[in-house]
């Protein structure tokens, strides 16, 4: 009886039915679209947050350089011995640690100790600045006058000169031609590759290095530096003397890399004269909700270190992406509960004025002994179909506007500033050669991913829609008394 009554009254109102159907389909819609671009900005920014860190990396330790002493001014300095030979080419290379102040190793067994740490990888980051060239030496020649006559002076002598003198010998030509060519080297743990700074980068051409070659003159170069020096796998290049062959080629899983080279640990450690040190600890923790908890843990008990967790580097990314995902995150969602909250009013306002038109109906079902309850019944059922019907429309508006935001892939720029610390390869506090203070623009294509949880959220809205419209239309005729359906009896 219940079924049949239902579907015959709702075929008799199919306009009104429709009305409220489509007002909670939109509302719906807009929050499966703002919660799926939500989700596509944040695995955007987890795009750039990982490029920055390394694949499964939570946090990194480093440690903020000491202030210059006093009487030094703490500005970068390069001291040139230059060879007495003017026939052939001169090089140097000054290599320095770059970034924060170097930590000692031993801190890296000693953070992977703490309470709730799952690993924990040293690496250390150089910059080189390679300068070459060569001097030109410069030829004396000696000028005299042409004329003895009293009064003349010859002409290129400083000062003048006296009449009839010789001329003093001068310096001409000579100089000097040098390039100055700064890349970074960060050293890695090779028995530890799938954390830090190399987990972010894919090997393109040739391999990664084996556990074995702690102390091998090998290196794994970045694509675009390969390209840059015409890099392959099999060539050679020099740093400070130390000859080290190219065995890979990487390119950076989500962005530009601001690592140039990649070397062992052990050996990064001997070109920047930092034994047994490090300038980033890169550390996993158990749990990822723990994190907050895993930070304040390794800051209580490495006295002197900063701890940079992925959600302070998220701090640092500015840009479209930034400024996009604030929109979704705040004006976004306010406004898809704004238009949620009046679609649900609609449809109670719709679902009481359309009960009000029923009197005589619902009158006379009372008069035939139908009960408050199932008068109640009848209405809320009504209005639970509205709703699982606008909730049907709207997920598939919802995921027809989310797939077509992926489809069109809009462009957005992140910009990374630098957090302070120290991190290799432009992570927690890195930068470029030279700790630079530049930004790095990222170009991310925005997609909007419709999970399983955003579509049942979708179909508890419909029903609780539908809730609030049978609810008020319910409670309306359940009070109505067999004697209103005579009084509207014409």
């Amino acid at each position: 009886m219940f079924g049949i009554y239902l579907k015959r009254e709702l075929g008799r109102r199919k306009k009104a039915a429709l009305v409220i159907a489509l007002g909670l389909a939109l509302g719906i819609a807009l929050v499966i679209t703002v919660n799926s671009v939500s989700a596509g900005m944040t695995q955007a920014q987890d795009k750039v947050l990982k490029s920055l860190y390394g694949l499964g990396t939570d946090m990194t330790v480093t440690k903020a350089r000491t202030a210059p002493t006093s009487g030094s001014s703490g500005g970068p300095n390069f001291k040139f011995d230059a060879k007495s030979s003017s026939s052939s080419t001169q090089s140097s290379d000054r290599v320095q640690t770059q970034g924060g102040q170097a930590l000692k190793s031993s801190l890296v067994t000693k953070v992977a100790g703490q309470k709730g740490v799952a690993s924990a990888v040293g690496a250390l980051s150089l910059n080189v600045t390679k300068v070459d060239g060569s001097f030109t030496q410069g030829k004396a020649k000696s000028s005299t006058s042409g004329s003895s006559t009293s009064g003349s002076s010859s002409q290129g002598q400083p000062g003048g000169g006296s009449s009839g003198s010789g001329g003093a010998p001068q310096v001409q030509g000579g100089g000097a031609n040098f390039n100055v060519n700064s890349y970074s080297v960060v050293g890695v743990d090779v028995a530890h590759q799938g954390l830090g700074p190399l987990s972010t980068m894919k090997i393109t051409t040739g391999r990664t290095f084996t556990s074995a070659q702690t102390s091998a003159k090998v290196a794994v170069v970045s694509k675009s530096y390969a390209k840059q020096k015409k890099y392959k796998v099999g060539s050679t290049f020099k740093i400070s003397g130390t000859k080290f062959t190219v065995i890979g080629i990487a390119s950076p899983d989500s962005s530009e890399s601001d690592t140039d080279v990649f070397v062992p640990l052990k050996v990064a450690q001997t070109l920047g004269d930092a034994k047994n040190q490090v300038t980033t600890i890169y550390v996993k923790a158990t749990d990822s909700k723990q994190i907050s908890a895993v930070k304040k843990e390794i800051t209580a008990n490495i006295s002197g270190t900063t701890v940079t967790t992925s959600a302070d580097l998220a701090s640092t990314v500015s840009g479209s992406l930034s400024t996009a995902s604030s929109l979704a995150t705040s004006v976004g969602k306010w406004l898809s509960i704004a238009v949620l909250a009046a679609a649900f009013l609609v449809a109670a306002l719709l679902t009481s004025s359309a009960v009000s038109r029923r009197v005589r109906e619902f009158g006379t079902l009372k008069a035939l002994g139908w009960p408050s309850r199932n008068v109640t019944r009848q209405v809320v059922g009504e209005s639970m179909v509205n709703g699982l019907i606008g909730g049907a429309l709207g997920i598939a508006l919802g995921v027809g506007a989310a797939y077509a935001v992926t489809a069109v892939s809009p462009k957005l720029t992140a910009q990374l500033g630098n957090t302070g610390g120290g991190g290799a390869g432009g992570g927690p506090g890195g930068g470029g050669p030279g700790q630079q203070a530049s930004q790095n623009t990222l170009e991310i294509a925005l997609s909007a991913p419709v999970s399983l949880t955003t579509i049942a959220l979708a179909v508890g809205l419909a029903v609780t829609g539908g809730l609030i419209a049978g609810a008020m239309g319910g409670w309306r005729a359940s009070r109505m008394r067999p004697a209103d359906a005579l009084r509207s009896v014409s």
